[in-house]
């Protein structure tokens, strides 16, 4: 799957890595980035590689919940109600600027990324698995946006942020698009259907067994208590960090080929999984410093756990 997203997504391994580590734990991710750097076609791309569908959401002001969900229609000529299902409705949904839709639409979103099901009209309609929401928002435009609120963002095992391509991958970026081509999409063509999408499920079951020793977990644990009382932290992260560190871990250590967990993988881990659930003091936003560099902190900090 890494080598097939790879024939599409140019100068960007690093994203791809924990798209497909999030992908493995069955979580669900935040991506910040500035248009044009791959985001849709990251996820088409990935649909492609297990066979799985593919839906897209356009996040706008006016957007309702029951557009994202699905509704009931009245049928003139049959008398009945009938459930006509929303995009959410698919293996893999995109999210796109989840910030520009207003409060009760996204929590509509993020109640069904917990629960995997949807209500309509008093009846439960289970998503069926693999289901992964791929939420994007922009970090520069701020007018006419909602911001998702703390418990909201905790729904997301990661917060992955795409910056700009080296100007080697750009330079192969523009060339692949502009030669011979018309219009200005990447043609997906070459990804190719590695499995099926019951193996795809079959594989989110094995990367759930990755085994993980007491004292990684507790590794994990010590990291994320760690941030509620670090200086810079006003708000350190809950339990959930905890957990989101442990399922990652896991799916990192199968990425690299492995059937156990080892504290390098926590490392790895830590700063997408967390960096979306601390709170910084105002005097260090102030200052400029980054979520990140609190939690690079916290980990030369931290002791690691000996084998």
């Amino acid at each position: 799957m890494r080598a097939e997203l790879r024939k599409a997504v140019v100068g960007q391994d690093k994203v791809i890595d924990q798209v497909l580590c999030a992908f493995l734990a069955s979580g669900h991710v935040l991506v910040e980035g500035v248009p044009g750097l791959g985001k849709t076609l990251l996820v088409l791309s990935l649909a492609r590689t297990f066979g799985g569908t593919f839906g897209r959401v356009q996040f706008t002001p006016d957007l309702m919940p029951s557009d994202v969900t699905g509704h009931a229609i009245y049928h003139a000529t049959s008398g009945d109600f009938r459930i006509r299902k929303g995009p959410i409705f698919t293996n893999l949904l995109l999210a796109d600027e989840i910030n520009r839709a207003p409060a009760k639409t996204q929590a509509a979103l993020l109640e069904v990324m917990q629960e995997r099901q949807v209500s309509i009209e008093g009846h439960s309609y289970e998503l069926e698995p693999p289901f992964m929401t791929l939420a994007t928002q922009n970090p520069i435009e701020q007018d006419g946006t909602y911001p998702l609120p703390e418990a909201q963002l905790d729904r997301f095992l990661f917060k992955i942020e795409i910056d700009y391509p080296a100007e080697e991958h750009e330079f192969a970026i523009v060339e692949e698009v502009t030669v011979g081509r018309v219009g200005d999409s990447f043609n997906i063509d070459d990804v190719e259907q590695v499995m099926t999408i019951e193996q795809a499920r079959k594989l989110q079951q094995v990367c759930a067994k990755v085994r993980v020793d007491r004292r990684i977990v507790e590794y994990g644990v010590r990291l994320v208590r760690a941030t509620r009382g670090w200086p810079g932290i006003r708000a350190g992260a809950g339990p959930r960090g905890a957990i989101s560190i442990i399922r990652a871990a896991r799916a990192f250590a199968l990425l690299d080929g492995r059937d156990h967990v080892i504290p390098d993988d926590v490392k790895s881990v830590t700063l997408p999984a967390l960096r979306h659930r601390i709170l910084r003091t105002p005097e260090v936003e102030i200052d400029g410093i980054a979520p990140d560099d609190l939690l690079r902190d916290v980990l030369r900090k931290v002791e690691v756990p000996r084998t």
